[in-house]
């Protein structure tokens, strides 16, 4: 079978490309060959937490790979029958266990068995999803699909020290075509306010801060946010750090979220505003999935065969997943609306998975 080419500088350049890329070879059997890896980051090439996802993937996937060494910019993916069982991989540093979470998923949907996995890294880290975010906005999002997921947190992990810890549980299942365009009336906020090594009040101040900027604008329904937080000398995290994940479910079930992460110098008050910010400005547009949740399901759309979302924005991460796709699967994609803006995504005609 010839090789799938993949440009990996187009549109948005990063390592969302080869995430993808490398689950729907692993799902199809095709071989791909990505060139130009991350070549749009200000450190090109393969960084540990993408080798952990290409190594994720290779194992699960009975893979034969070349070029999988830090720093590669190309990398040849040849995909043999996907297995299933218990596996174990450790990014060694603070790079984010929910990458390789998403590179990992859409595979272990398609394994012949139940799949447990553990994955050691950073859970709470700069350009990535944090963990809570995963927990309770995009699989409650990927159960629409007809994804079958959960994942335990045993312990947290932040940048620079890494050393979090997390149990990917995945049972095999059939995708469903979905079809959401507008978000619902708001039922109620809940939340996750953390801090680990450090004082009891971040994750408080956090959390207050949040719910004020919340009823400032003008909501209205219970808000919820759990305040996380651990006893010196009983705190099993390296820490430090402190994060707070915000998410809003509505009247038809559907979950949006908006998170922040606390760092040096920030004071908690600007973390929780800011995680409330986000959260406001993805149900103003008043569709049915957040910008991220836009992106992400882009691959489960195609897999299922059919269906519409609506997207509070359309980004670039969006546009690049659906290029890459429509590459792979050769299914083609409608998208209404202008990049930066609401819109609606389609998916037109099936997808080849075989």
């Amino acid at each position: 079978m010839s090789l799938v080419e993949i440009d990996g500088s187009v549109l948005e350049g990063g390592g969302q490309i080869l995430r993808t890329a490398l689950a729907l070879s692993a799902i199809t059997g095709r071989p791909i060959r990505v060139f130009n890896i991350r070549a749009r980051r200000s450190n090109p090439g393969l960084q540990q937490q993408h080798l952990t996802g290409v190594i994720a993937a290779a194992r699960i996937a009975n893979a034969q790979v070349t070029g999988a060494v830090k720093g590669s910019t190309e990398l040849v993916f040849r995909p043999g029958r996907i297995s299933c069982g218990e596996f174990r991989f450790d990014i060694s540093t603070a790079g984010a266990v929910t990458l390789v979470i998403q590179t990992i998923l859409p595979i272990l949907v398609f394994a012949p068995c139940r799949s447990t996995v553990t994955i050691t890294g950073g859970t709470d880290v700069p350009w990535s999803p944090p963990i809570d975010y995963v927990r309770f906005v995009m699989l409650p999002m990927l159960g629409l699909f007809g994804v079958k997921a959960e994942v335990r947190l045993v312990r947290r992990g932040h940048y620079p020290k890494g050393g979090g810890e997390v149990v990917l549980s995945v049972e095999p299942s059939k995708l469903r075509p979905v079809e959401v365009i507008e978000f619902g009336d708001l039922k109620e906020v809940r939340g996750i306010s953390h801090a680990v090594r450090l004082p009891a009040h971040v994750a408080h101040r956090q959390a207050n801060s949040a719910r004020e900027a919340l009823i400032k604008a003008g909501v209205k329904v219970p808000i919820d946010i759990t305040v996380e937080t651990y006893e010196q000398g009983k705190d099993p995290h390296i820490g430090p750090g402190s994060g707070i994940v915000l998410w809003a479910v509505s009247s038809r079930g559907l979950v949006k979220g908006g998170d922040a992460l606390g760092e040096r110098g920030k004071p908690a008050e600007v973390v929780g505003e800011e995680a409330a910010r986000k959260l406001l400005d993805n149900l103003r547009s008043g569709m049915a999935l957040d910008e991220h949740m836009g992106d992400m399901v882009i691959p489960y759309m195609a897999l299922a065969g059919s269906g519409v979302v609506g997207v509070s924005r359309i980004t670039l991460h969006t546009l690049t997943n659906i290029y890459i796709v429509e590459r792979i699967l050769g299914v083609k994609f409608e998208v209404s609306g202008r990049e930066g803006e609401p819109g609606v995504i389609k998916v037109l005609g099936n997808a080849s998975t075989s």
